[in-house]
């Protein structure tokens, strides 16, 4: 045998370690949507960022009986440049045996200057769309005020630019926006495709169709910029705890909970069958909020002082609903942990306080009854 010098052994190394690992490369890459028929029996529900805390969500809704869907297909849709580790997300679903939930990358360019026009996402999206019965949207942190040109509040913190990037495009792209009034929806060939944002995904709604946010709700709206002057509010007009700031060795509820007031003519109303007499508890945890609407966009609930934007819907495609507060939490139904909103209060399940306020849960649990409905028709 001829004797090979260092180098070119590495080299030749190299070359075997790629060649061996290349198929896992272009599988990892392969997501449902390039491969699942578009003809199909079972219900196809797309949730974009698909973490582990979505997935498990997810599970809790369907255990619990919420999302009631059989035959329920969920597949998790991200970028690849985003920020979460999506690896290990793909590891919990295969180690809890979840068969049910599936995954589809997209490795296409994004970028905060085609955002809203066609760009090498838009036949993902539209893949997406083709394929799916409904989309959520999850919570997150803030979208960059850029998106909405604006300046940056220093309260803004940006974590994952190019995930807002990727689902404010996306929203666009089904919805439509002001950014460019010319640009037809993907929901104008199925207006009534359902579609829900939770938290940062209503507000994603809001600013992928034009419009602007809110960057601080107690410094901007209730001219509060510190934490004990925010004590000194009604707790209804809390939108997280700002006991979690001062007491963090007490481990406290990041969350608060809080009644809403229903607009007559909305979902909640029309399909739900709540009144406006109702004022149900919903779990908040956000500090900014929606301000300008976006294109289509109308306010359905809000704070029980009517400052803050707690839900909109669609004028033109009814089955959109964009919700500033968290029914996915899973411990809102399993109701065996307990929390506390200050030092001083005695630990509470989240179930309990739901469940002691009527219509509360009934109301959080009809969220999921109504998306339930929509995904079949």
């Amino acid at each position: 045998m001829p004797n090979l010098n260092l180098k070119s052994s590495a080299a030749f190394m190299i070359l075997i370690l790629l060649a061996v690992r290349a198929p896992l490369f272009s599988q990892a890459g392969e997501g449902f949507f390039d491969t699942a028929p578009a003809a199909h029996k079972d219900v196809r529900l797309t949730v974009f960022y698909p973490s582990i805390g979505s997935i498990k969500a997810v599970a809790a809704l369907r255990k619990y009986a919420c999302l009631d869907v059989p035959d329920l297909v969920v597949i998790g849709v991200y970028h690849e440049q985003e920020a979460t580790k999506y690896a290990e997300s793909r590891q919990y679903v295969k180690d809890n045996g979840f068969d049910w939930f599936r995954f589809h990358p997209v490795s296409a360019e994004i970028g905060r200057d085609v955002l809203f026009k066609k760009n090498a996402c838009t036949p993902e999206f539209e893949k997406i769309f083709k394929g799916s019965d409904g989309i959520i949207f999850f919570g997150g942190p803030d979208i960059p005020p850029s998106t909405y040109k604006e300046k940056t509040n220093l309260l803004t913190v940006i974590e994952d630019p190019v995930r807002h990037e990727f689902e404010l495009s996306a929203i666009f792209h089904l919805l439509g926006g002001l950014q460019d009034p010319a640009h037809k929806a993907l929901l104008e060939d199925k207006p009534g495709f359902p579609v829900l944002g939770i938290c940062l995904g209503c507000q994603s709604l809001n600013v992928g169709t034009g419009g602007t946010l809110i960057q601080d709700i107690w410094s901007e709206v209730y001219g509060k910029p510190d934490v004990e002057d925010v004590l000194a509010l009604d707790p209804e007009q809390w939108h997280n705890n700002p006991y979690d700031r001062l007491y963090p060795q007490e481990k406290l509820m990041a969350q608060n909970f809080h009644k809403i007031q229903l607009e007559e003519h909305g979902i909640f109303c029309s399909e739900m069958g709540f009144g406006t007499a109702d004022h149900p508890r919903i779990l908040s945890s956000h500090h900014q909020a929606l301000e300008k609407l976006g294109k289509g966009l109308k306010v359905i609930a809000t704070s029980m002082d009517g400052k803050i934007v707690e839900a909109v819907a669609h004028e033109n495609y009814p089955n959109v609903l964009g919700i500033q507060f968290h029914p996915e939490n899973r411990m809102l139904w399993e109701g065996e942990a307990q929390f506390k909103l200050s030092p001083k209060d005695a630990p509470f399940s989240f179930k309990g306080l739901l469940e002691a306020t009527p219509p509360s849960f009934a109301f959080n649990k009809g969220i999921w009854r109504w998306l339930s409905r929509k995904l079949y028709q």
